[in-house]
């Protein structure tokens, strides 16, 4: 089951659209790697508004996936990109329906 989410929201740069949403596109092929990430999903939100949201088994695999590949690819790209630091919420999963 499904116990623990996040929920990061992304405000992209003016100009930088495009660039974020590149960047979560390509970030999928990184979490394919996190066998922990049982969900992941790279939202655009409005014009600038972009948000990533995951989810995880146990509190152990969402904490391998904020020290992951691609929490630091992100974090190497933030002062580029993003018009704010990202803001990085963490969630208890209440119900879900996946896959498998």
């Amino acid at each position: 089951m499904t116990a623990k989410a996040l929920f990061v929201r992304l405000e992209a740069k003016p100009g930088k659209e495009n660039e974020v949403a590149k960047f979560l596109r390509d970030g999928q092929g990184l979490v394919q790697q996190e066998p922990a990430t049982t969900a992941w999903f790279g939202i655009k939100l409005g014009p600038t508004t972009f948000a990533i949201f995951d989810a995880f088994p146990d509190e152990a695999g969402r904490d391998a996936h904020l020290s992951g590949k691609v929490a630091k690819a992100l974090m190497e790209k933030a002062l580029d990109l993003l018009a704010q630091p990202p803001k990085i919420e963490k969630a208890d999963v209440l119900a879900d329906r996946l896959p498998g």
